[in-house]
């Protein structure tokens, strides 16, 4: 009996060696980037609706700063890589239950995230900028007094602006829209005095409307963006993490935000 149960303990022991070692590869580390490499892609889950970071333009293909940054960085790891479009609701479970590989899509770096994946490098600085018209007398907060302003409701813009309580009490009204580009037509049209909205959104527009907006020096402050990647994904991580360094050190991040923002976004301000 005691023989027995000596056997059963130890190939118990040896079943917990084995499948313990199968996420692990032969150095130790875990198997992420192996498998990567096996599969030849890694997929990307994105909203497709989010200008310039992930959307679809006139043909029906997926574009943006987000798409060329993440092809750039799948063609320095040697892999080619996927856009699977899923819903933002649900895009951590989708994470987690494997259906896509990466989270890339102007994905804002939060402690409250950080409790359930993890996240690559910062790649990029977004702010809650201020969107006035070009012939507007607003040049700084000080000067939204008295104005009616424009934000997306629920959006980093409404919280940036009511953590702010001295220029939110100064406002006169502020009006919510389901989404940026209404507020801004609504301030195109004069409808509105100035647009609170994220930075890579706002000088997107601005970029396709010259001589239509003005964006102030003054903000609502910053956040970081990353890419968000399963915790146990360590070597798939790293070798990521090195794409993004080299994609900026070399310029190359520069001439993609160039072309989807008429300028260097990237730096940090």
């Amino acid at each position: 009996m005691k023989k027995r149960i000596v056997f059963l303990t130890t190939l118990i022991f040896l079943v917990g060696i084995i499948f313990s070692g199968c996420g692990q590869s032969k150095n130790g580390s875990d198997s992420s980037w192996n498998d990567i490499k096996q599969k030849g892609e890694f997929v990307v889950g994105l909203d497709d609706s989010f200008p310039p970071m992930g959307f679809r333009d006139t043909k029906g293909n997926i574009v943006g700063f987000d798409i060329d940054m993440a092809k750039e960085a799948a063609k320095r790891m040697g892999v080619k890589v996927k856009f699977k479009p899923v819903d933002w609701d649900g895009v951590t479970l989708s994470l987690k239950n494997k259906d896509i590989d990466v989270i890339w899509n102007g994905l804002t770096i939060t402690d409250k995230r950080k409790q359930q994946i993890a996240f690559s490098n910062v790649y990029l600085q977004n702010r809650q900028i201020i969107v006035a018209r070009k012939d507007s007398n607003i040049k700084t907060k000080k000067d939204l007094s008295g104005k009616v302003v424009g934000l997306q409701l629920g959006s980093s813009s409404e919280i940036a602006l009511n953590s702010d309580s001295s220029t939110k009490k100064s406002i006169k009204e502020v009006k919510k829209y389901s989404n940026n580009t209404e507020a801004l037509l609504d301030l195109k049209e004069a409808r509105i005095d100035a647009v609170v909205v994220d930075e890579v959104v706002g000088r997107y527009y601005a970029s396709k409307k010259a001589g239509v907006y003005s964006i102030l020096n003054d903000n609502f402050g910053k956040e970081d963006y990353g890419v968000g990647i399963r915790k146990n994904d360590i070597s798939f991580k790293n070798k990521l993490n090195a794409a993004l360094d080299s994609i900026k050190k070399d310029g190359t991040e520069k001439k993609i935000s160039e072309k989807w923002f008429g300028q260097d976004v990237t730096s940090e301000k």
